[in-house]
């Protein structure tokens, strides 16, 4: 077996291809595009489409190969080759049932596992109910928290500054947040 990771991105390309190549779905790995990314921060892959050309690209994290073992990155390129083979059988791709009837098939799940630590915690404030979600930017389920409602029982839910501990449960309480809190 080849080092992991492997240096430079010419050599994480060859054996993200290479091993593309074995993976049993109906894509040809050497008719897509492949990339690295050296700048994502969370996405450990990402596969575009352009459909004015039908060119597809499968784009993976640099960040991410150095965190994961092989087999966890090698479920990344099958989740992307996933999202390949829609795109070019269907010219859409998305996480829906044609996709998990796929992702099943070849053993991955549905969302790519992330390398980063989360910035931003959800929790609800129902003390019987424990849903929490991870998240890395201020969208705005983090920025106006109170115009949304917990994932699993639809009570309120607070959002944490994971590296502050700052909590908020508004908007207002967001923009104090962002005032006070230095490393973002």
């Amino acid at each position: 077996m080849p080092e992991w990771p492997p240096t430079g991105r010419d050599a994480l390309l060859a054996r993200a291809r290479e091993y593309a190549r074995t993976v049993d779905i109906d894509v040809d790995p050497d008719a897509l595009s492949w990339e690295v990314s050296e700048r994502a921060k969370r996405r450990a892959g990402a596969c575009r489409y352009d459909p004015a050309t039908g060119e597809v690209t499968i784009r993976l994290a640099r960040r991410a190969a150095d965190a994961f073992s092989w087999n966890e990155f090698a479920r990344v390129v099958r989740h992307e080759l996933v999202h390949a083979w829609e795109y070019r059988e269907f010219g859409e791709a998305g996480h829906g049932p044609r996709f998990r009837a796929q992702a099943d098939r070849l053993d991955v799940t549905t969302t790519c596992p992330t390398f980063a630590a989360a910035r931003l915690r959800l929790r609800c404030t129902d003390p019987a109910c424990d849903w929490r979600a991870d998240r890395h930017r201020a969208a705005a389920t983090v920025t106006e928290p109170e115009r949304r409602r917990c994932g699993r029982c639809g009570s309120r839910y607070e959002v944490e500054h994971v590296a502050s501990g700052e909590t908020w449960r508004t908007a207002a309480g967001y923009r104090g947040a962002r005032e006070r809190i230095e490393e973002w």
